[in-house]
């Protein structure tokens, strides 16, 4: 290889390193009025946010906190792989709070639930309360109450809203230490 094709093939290994060291850090650079912590012995982060917001990222998940209106408290957040488990009291987001990912939009207005992205597929859970679950482009979608789940991938089929089976729930919230 020639000293210009390694020169290009280093540029564009360090380029891509820097998009993955931004993603990584995302959240953490932009709290949007929440603070950090590790969970001891664990590599699982906890955010809490103004107004009650709790987060809880599992090892390895690439989100970035959002705030849309500009008033200092995150609002929403861009989920793109694994899973957050967030519980948002009512009336803490005027309009709800926001987890957008590749396939889907999960917004609620008072509840604890799951999201999970892998494999270019969302999952939503709901552990309590009611959470609105849709693609990024349509308008259609389901409403998810307490145990129930969604599983949405690219494409214009209906969302099937389905009972978790048990295993299925503690495996997801074992991942959060639940």
């Amino acid at each position: 290889m020639s000293a210009s094709g390694r020169y290009l093939r280093s540029l564009m290994a360090c380029m891509l390193a820097c998009v993955f060291w931004v993603d990584t850090v995302s959240a953490q650079s932009n709290n949007a009025g929440c603070t950090f912590r590790l969970v001891a012995g664990t590599s699982r982060q906890i955010l809490r946010c103004r107004q009650g917001l709790t987060i809880i990222a599992e090892d390895g998940a690439r989100f970035a906190l959002v705030d849309r209106d500009r008033n200092g408290s995150a609002d929403a957040v861009r989920l793109r792989r694994k899973a957050l488990l967030l519980d948002a009291p009512a009336g803490m987001v005027r309009g709800g709070f926001a987890v957008v990912t590749p396939q889907a939009i999960a917004a609620v207005r008072g509840t604890k639930w799951a999201v999970d992205v892998a494999r270019g597929k969302t999952s939503v859970f709901v552990v309590k309360g009611r959470v609105a679950v849709q693609r990024p482009a349509s308008n259609a979608g389901v409403v998810l109450g307490p145990g129930e789940g969604v599983d949405v991938e690219a494409g214009t089929g209906t969302l099937a809203v389905k009972r978790w089976p048990a295993a299925r729930v503690s495996a997801l919230m074992a991942r959060f230490g639940q």
